[in-house]
């Protein structure tokens, strides 16, 4: 071995320019009945990606048949009039393709992965699935019982907890964003498979559908194939009109709310406010704004709370964008001893994030968001899912096309604005899920207002049963 010493690099690398990159073209049509078609031609992509979209949601469900739309989505795989769920999936399997389906706030979809040649066998499959599912009652009370337990260690997860609590604190009672997207322990404990049955039927029109196929498509007429498997299909007597989501914001009560957890030893923090829906105009100035407040690992949140206080292993903070305003919120999870402290960072940060950012900010931010634009499209699948955002949230048709030239045109004016416009930090709630009275003096002489403690039962000990007691 030689002496030499190993060299040590003072400065963080700088970032290098992002490469040239074009959001595939695509084409857009319809069948007679309503049903869209988009297509995607990918060259040199022999694994095709389709996806059925129905623009409907769990937003669009009855209140108090909450979580029927994700039960329903998990069970049309589970039988149909030719095939119970074994057969299903040899079905798929036989054709080199997996297939699943699933729902979110805004939509439900049929997805699958396939090689090009056996495109035509595997929409007329994915026909079956949607046309013809018979929601097994077995296998509708098994998924329905699996959300039950899942609801349980939902309880005893922290985050998952924090989650639960912080957008319950947000919105108001009559908003379903107060909920979990797949119902809560009241509601689902009532679905069954005529529940299942009905949620499909309330949203199974042609018009409110498209398909989505993307791959390499040289000699396939995806049109013409939809059409086969597709074009007959009509509106069920039962669909429902498409209802506006309810995201009103809670009414005044309590700032900050506790979920005491006896013996953490970390702390789940959760800080904000209803957000913004996905059709803003200044969608591109949010996304670099909270790329600087909560996006990056350089970003603020994280440098300030991990980097300079060694508070915890990450922070961050984002919108979710919906059809309606998802929530906006902190997130961090710290010790106990700094529950405090890491809130009054967050709020600081919230707040400093309305008094504009740096040069250098700006420009890491824009030049990360734009660089790892086309890292996000490398498989078929990619392309199709962001397809299917722009036809879920009504976007034009050269939204991705524009998008790089529109965030590099981001000025530090329009970051301002849209932190002035947007973050709210006065107007945020602040829920924490940890050991309460290891922080609640302090928490009180923060003056960060009212407070409300939720307390749990402190798990109790088995007891004992003595010899000859037991029946």
């Amino acid at each position: 071995m030689s002496g030499t010493r190993p060299v040590v690099v003072a400065e963080r690398p700088a970032s290098g320019s992002p490469r040239p990159y074009a959001f595939p073209s695509f084409q857009r049509a319809w069948l007679d009945n309503g049903l869209g078609v988009l297509t995607v031609h990918l060259p040199g992509r022999p694994l095709v990606a389709a996806s059925l979209v129905i623009t409907s949601g769990a937003a669009d469900e009855p209140d108090e048949l909450a979580g029927t739309t994700v039960l329903m989505a998990r069970a049309l795989t589970e039988g149909t009039e030719r095939y119970d769920a074994i057969q299903l999936v040899e079905a798929a399997e036989r054709l080199g393709a997996s297939l699943h389906a699933e729902a979110g706030w805004d939509s439900t979809s049929i997805s699958a992965d396939v090689p090009a040649d056996r495109l035509p066998a595997m929409l007329k499959l994915i026909e079956e699935v949607l046309a013809r599912p018979t929601f097994p009652a077995t296998e509708v009370e098994r998924l329905r019982d699996e959300r039950l337990n899942d609801i349980l260690q939902a309880r005893a997860d922290p985050r998952r907890r924090a989650e639960d609590a912080f957008v319950a604190a947000i919105y108001a009672p009559t908003s379903p964003y107060g909920r979990p997207v797949a119902g809560t322990a009241e509601t689902v404990g009532r679905l069954d498979a005529a529940t299942a049955r009905a949620a499909l039927g309330r949203r199974f029109d042609p018009a409110r559908m498209t398909l989505i196929v993307g791959g390499d498509l040289t000699g396939i007429d995806v049109l013409e194939l939809a059409a086969e498997w597709f074009g007959t299909w009509r509106a069920d007597p039962d669909v429902a009109p498409a209802r506006e989501t309810d995201a009103s914001p809670a009414a005044s009560g309590p700032r900050v709310r506790v979920v005491h957890r006896p013996g953490s030893v970390q702390t789940e923090i959760r800080i904000g406010h209803p957000g913004v829906s996905r059709r803003i105009p200044d969608f591109h100035a949010l996304s670099v704004m909270s790329t600087i407040l909560g996006g990056l690992f350089n970003s603020r949140l994280n440098r300030k709370l991990r980097e300079e206080k060694g508070y915890t292993y990450g922070a961050s903070a984002g919108f979710d964008l919906r059809r309606a305003a998802g929530p906006f919120g902190a997130r961090a999870a710290v010790n106990t001893e700094v529950t405090v402290p890491a809130v009054l960072d967050i709020v600081a940060e919230l707040a400093r994030i309305r008094s504009g950012v740096t040069d250098a900010e700006l420009t890491e931010a824009r030049d990360y968001l734009v660089g790892v634009f086309p890292l996000r499209f490398e498989t078929a699948g990619a392309v199709v899912g962001a397809l299917s955002g722009l036809v879920v949230q009504g976007l034009p048709d050269d939204e991705l096309s524009r998008y790089r030239p529109a965030i590099q045109a981001v000025t530090m004016d329009d970051v301002l604005a849209a932190a002035t416009e947007h973050v709210r930090p006065d107007d945020s709630r602040i829920v924490l899920v940890g050991d309460a009275d290891e922080f609640m003096p302090a928490l009180e002489a923060a003056s960060l207002g009212s407070i409300e403690v939720e307390r749990e039962a402190a798990p109790q000990p088995a007891l004992k049963v003595a010899d000859g007691d037991a029946a």
